[in-house]
């Protein structure tokens, strides 16, 4: 089994871009979803509720910094805003982060069609992973919703498009889920039994089977929004009231100096104790 895709995510909820390589920190992929959009009283704005960010894109830029895209060819770049007081924000074990600007928060307010502002997880935020999510004590995490690294597997990718192919829908690609890493060569679903998972030279802990939102069903080209994948998921995948696709990791500390996933990397997994 190895690693056939990496994705960076810079702003959670925004476009990303893919890499041939990444390196790795303690909250996963180095970069991504360290930045988020707020409205006005620090609360997160996330494409379930805004479709039009998912037709933006960040990329990573110099120094830990961001390059915005539109739709229109509008480019921002945003430096870390490392001097900056930190402004109250509402995320889940995090209740500050240091604010972009004013330019960065007209330039998206413009395009979201809404007041909005650009904030930004420091390097000292520890954001912990809540227990229920399988997070234990010294865990840390980015802005992303509940673990550091999110996978998902070509073959499970499959299954799914075979289930949707029973009632004629077109087949699917990873970019529904917004994965992280993208693996081959393994059995359909394997990955929910998968408790320790080595990828290249990083070994990380499975955290928890994603549950999938409505983000999924938004076309990522038209943005309109239909009811597949979720429909399917929950005729094959349902439990515990919810929908479930792809697995979330966290990195197993300490890591070593220089941890990084490349594109080809071989993966090995420990499934769970029967």
């Amino acid at each position: 089994m190895s690693v056939i895709a990496l994705h960076l995510y810079p702003v959670k909820s925004l476009g990303g871009v893919s890499v041939g390589h990444s390196a790795v920190d303690p909250c996963g992929l180095t970069g991504d979803r360290r930045w988020a959009v707020v409205d006005e009283n620090g609360a997160k704005v996330t494409a379930r509720e805004v479709h039009l960010m998912l037709g933006l894109r960040a990329e990573p830029a110099e120094h830990g910094g961001i390059r915005l895209v539109g739709r229109d060819g509008g480019v921002a770049t945003v430096d870390p805003p490392r001097d900056a007081p930190p402004v109250t924000v509402s995320f889940s074990g995090q209740d500050a982060a240091r604010p972009a600007g004013r330019e960065a928060d007209d330039w998206l307010s413009a395009r979201m069609g809404r007041p909005v502002r650009l904030v930004w997880q420091d390097d000292e935020a520890h954001r912990p992973i809540r227990p229920e999510m399988g997070g234990l004590v010294g865990d840390t995490s980015s802005l992303a919703d509940a673990a550091p690294l999110h996978v998902t597997t070509q073959a499970s990718l499959g299954r799914l498009n075979e289930w949707l192919a029973e009632s004629d829908v077109e087949p699917l690609g990873h970019d529904r889920f917004r994965p992280n890493v993208v693996l081959d060569g393994h059995e359909p679903f394997a990955e929910d039994d998968w408790r320790e998972v080595r990828i290249g030279a990083v070994a990380f802990r499975y955290t928890m089977t994603c549950d999938r939102c409505v983000m999924t069903t938004i076309d990522r080209q038209t943005l309109a929004t239909a009811k597949e994948p979720i429909a399917t998921l929950a005729r094959h995948r349902r439990w515990e009231g919810a929908t479930w696709f792809g697995i979330r990791l966290t990195p197993m500390l300490p890591l070593a100096p220089g941890a990084a996933l490349s594109v080809g990397d071989e993966v090995v997994a420990d499934e769970a104790s029967s």
